[in-house]
């Protein structure tokens, strides 16, 4: 068997996303291990969710930097050592700098509360999202991972899940049935992308 694919996660908030992929990837038979995580946010909840896993952490906050692309070279250097073979973002509230994507070119991996590419793009995150697909009267929405370029919301896409939109759905019913299909759905195109590589 090949060795297992080096994982570094990045988050910003609480980390459901990250927590159910470090869960995953804790199965004998997955193809990849979390090296890292991750956060701009030196106070997110998903740093704790690491340690309990017992996955490694960092954080440092983007502010204090001159620029986007300083902050970004900043944690290309912290991620060197760890050696990922990918990145994860999971809830990472920051748009990745040109540089950033380079470094890790086809190998940053996203996940998006819609089938993009409806609903991408800038501005188009969480609540923003649901309440956009329900004011479209849309029959379904659904999760999305795809891989992450110098676009927003605009890589390949690596694999969907779809969530029917039911009858007097809110936002909030919605994006919570979005969020279990999310976390069923990044571990799949993780566990898919890692067994072909």
């Amino acid at each position: 068997m090949s060795p297992r694919k080096r994982i570094a996660i990045l988050a910003s908030g609480g980390g459901s996303n990250a927590e159910a992929l470090m869960k995953a990837m804790q199965a004998p038979d997955f193809p990849a291990e979390a090296v890292l995580v991750f956060s701009n946010v030196p106070g997110a909840g998903v740093l704790q969710k690491a340690r309990d896993l017992d996955v490694p952490t960092w954080a440092f906050s983007h502010k204090g930097f001159a620029d986007r692309e300083a902050f970004d070279r900043a944690v290309l250097e912290l991620l060197a050592p760890y050696r990922p073979d990918y990145l994860c973002l999971a809830g990472y509230l920051r748009i990745l700098t040109p540089v950033f994507v380079r470094a890790y070119a086809s190998r940053i991996l996203n996940i998006h509360p819609s089938l993009l590419p409806k609903f991408g793009g800038p501005g188009m995150h969480g609540h923003h999202v649901h309440e956009a697909v329900l004011a479209a009267g849309e029959m379904e929405s659904g999760a999305t991972v795809h891989f992450v370029d110098e676009g927003v919301d605009s890589g390949a896409i690596v694999l969907q899940q779809r969530v029917p939109v039911l009858a007097g759905d809110s936002a909030e019913s919605l994006a919570a049935r979005v969020l279990a299909a999310e976390h069923q759905v990044y571990a799949a195109a993780l566990k898919k992308l890692c067994s072909q590589a």
